[in-house]
């Protein structure tokens, strides 16, 4: 396979990032495996290794689910996941990622002059809703999560395992949407499970990078990997 060589360093770096803190492979791979495959093809990718992930990471770091939490941003997706499923059909892509960089861009500026977010279950149904909608359309619930969990300084091995657990569920729903409406195959299948082992790997090199990373250097990663996704969704769009 010609593309499996630079697929695989995307994966490994996506799923280190992942396992450190929650979000890694969504916010990073996407826009890159982009780059390697045609959009169905990357964003179903994406959603097949971020389950793989959840599944091998959440029986370890369960006991840290904020479950409350992890219920109403839940909720919120059952809304936003089939419009997201109709926007990744029908909508011009061009638009969608133009307008989610913009966004992506405006908030973590602001979160790095310190914008706070007073966190509410209104909130938490809005985040899961968005982030249903950014999952079915563009493969990047990361995001919306990221942006509000950022906000709420929520501390970060419950910011890690709630996202992951939310992961798990909304890239279910997604993919069996994605299925039952025939723009999943095998061959997809097949380039997702040969890229599984680097998954597996990346896994343990974030593992070790969240036991020696404090919660200063964790907000940091934060909003450098808002700022790099944002900067290269704009550019590649424009």
């Amino acid at each position: 396979m010609e593309v499996w060589p630079l697929a695989s360093i995307i994966v490994f770096f996506a799923s280190s990032l992942q396992a450190a803190t929650g979000f890694g492979f969504s916010v990073m791979a996407t826009p890159f495996l982009l780059l390697v495959f045609d959009a169905y093809t990357a964003i179903q990718i994406n959603i097949i290794l971020s389950l793989l992930i959840s599944v091998i990471m959440l029986p370890q770091i369960r006991h840290t689910i904020n479950t409350s939490l992890l219920t109403r941003l839940l909720k919120g997706s059952l809304v936003g996941t089939p419009i997201g499923l109709v926007a990744f059909m029908y909508l011009d892509p061009y638009d969608m990622k133009l307008v989610t960089s913009l966004l992506i861009l405006v908030l973590t500026a602001l979160l790095i002059f310190s914008f706070r977010i007073k966190q509410s279950a209104l909130k938490d149904h809005t985040a899961g809703g968005v982030s249903g909608i950014l999952t079915a359309s563009l493969g990047m619930p990361g995001p919306p999560l990221l942006l509000y969990f950022a906000g709420a300084r929520m501390e970060k091995a419950a910011l890690r395992s709630t996202t992951l657990a939310f992961v798990l569920f909304v890239y279910a729903a997604s993919l069996l949407l994605q299925m039952t409406t025939g723009t999943s195959n095998l061959a997809i299948w097949k380039i997702a499970l040969s890229l599984a082992p680097v998954a597996v790997i990346g896994i343990m090199a974030g593992q070790y990078m969240f036991r020696h990373i404090n919660q200063k250097i964790f907000t940091l990663i934060t909003y450098l990997i808002l700022g790099i996704t944002g900067s290269h969704l704009l550019i590649t769009t424009l």
